[in-house]
């Protein structure tokens, strides 16, 4: 018999033997895919752009990331969130609102930013939302995210996280959620309580009213047990070990808050005055909430409360520098 129909007779019984007894070779599905880089591109020597490509939600996630001062050795990360409509609405992002970048330059540390999210609360939804899409931004930031940043960018498997606004509840969500992962954790103007009926019409206001979604496909209706799962005053105690930095002002107009005052896009005087006093009021009540629940539960925090000063960019870049010390330490930096 000739070698190539012996070869073709032996193929078709293998694959028939498979099919008797149940195994399919060729009709196999694919592996599911695995978070990886799709595409990585460097700006400067020090500013990346980075997309990470999250299984979870099915795209890719865009990355600004700064590379550290000193990089011949494995470094930490810093993942910086930004505000509610970030990567949709302009001057609501880190990268393009704040000087992030100048100020941690000649740290040793990989700041990693995404540049997008907007209105997600950074969290896992229960349901794809018709406006919002495919929210599954715990898995991403917690579990496929990590690994990949760590090998791009050779760390140390060290990292901390900090949020503002919107994002700095998220902050303290997820590094409550997400055990040991993050060392120590920042939370700028925001507020953690999403399971009281204040913090539930805060919540609301940003996915429904600002983004257009249905705040159900979040968490579910009124009484479904993840509104208290995700709430950081509830949930204080799993903070324990962490290193926490906490801030708010008190709404009252402040040293940024002038009339020629250089804002980021989207803010105006009159806006950050009125609107701007009145979120931060509402933010400083429940960060002194979770202050006194911390020291209730014999959790140390480092907070700066009751300044005067409004809800807005200029204050958070200073609360960059001013929590700087603290996330060093978890980092295990000089600060």
């Amino acid at each position: 018999m000739p070698q190539r129909v012996f070869h073709s007779l032996a193929v078709s019984a293998v694959a028939v033997s498979m099919t008797v007894f149940g195994v399919t070779v060729a009709n196999a599905e694919p592996a599911p895919a695995e978070a990886h880089v799709e595409h990585l591109e460097h700006i400067t020597e020090q500013r990346w752009k980075i997309d990470v490509y999250s299984p979870s939600m099915d795209t890719v996630i865009p990355l600004d990331v700064l590379r550290p001062a000193d990089s011949s050795m494995p470094r930490p990360v810093l993942y910086a969130l930004g505000g509610a409509g970030v990567g949709v609405i302009e001057g609501t992002g880190w990268a393009e609102s704040s000087d992030i970048f100048e100020f941690y330059s000649d740290k040793d540390v990989n700041v990693v930013v995404p540049a997008t999210g907007n209105f997600s609360y950074y969290t896992d939804w229960a349901n794809d939302d018709p406006v919002l899409g495919r929210n599954q931004w715990q898995t991403f930031l917690t579990e496929e995210l990590p690994p990949v940043i760590d090998e791009a960018l050779g760390a140390n498997g060290t990292q901390s996280i900090l949020g503002m606004s919107m994002s700095a509840g998220s902050a303290l969500d997820l590094a409550i959620q997400s055990g040991d992962l993050y060392s120590g954790v920042a939370s700028f103007s925001g507020c953690v309580r999403t399971s009281d009926p204040i913090g539930k019409q805060f919540v609301k206001l940003v996915v429904e009213r600002r983004g257009k979604g249905d705040v159900e496909n979040m968490w579910g209706p009124d009484g479904d047990p993840r509104w208290a799962e995700h709430d950081g005053y509830l949930n204080a105690d799993l903070l324990r070990g962490k290193d926490i930095y906490l801030t708010s002002r008190n709404g009252l107009p402040g040293p940024y808050d002038v009339p020629g005052q250089e804002r980021a896009a989207g803010e105006s005087f009159t806006t950050q005055i009125i609107a701007g006093g009145a979120i931060e009021v509402a933010t400083n009540i429940c960060t002194r909430q979770l202050v006194d629940k911390l020291g209730v539960l014999g959790i140390p925090v480092t907070a700066d409360l009751g300044a005067p000063g409004t809800h807005s960019w200029s204050y958070w870049e200073d609360d960059l520098r001013n929590s700087w010390p603290v996330l060093a330490v978890s980092m295990g930096l000089d600060a």
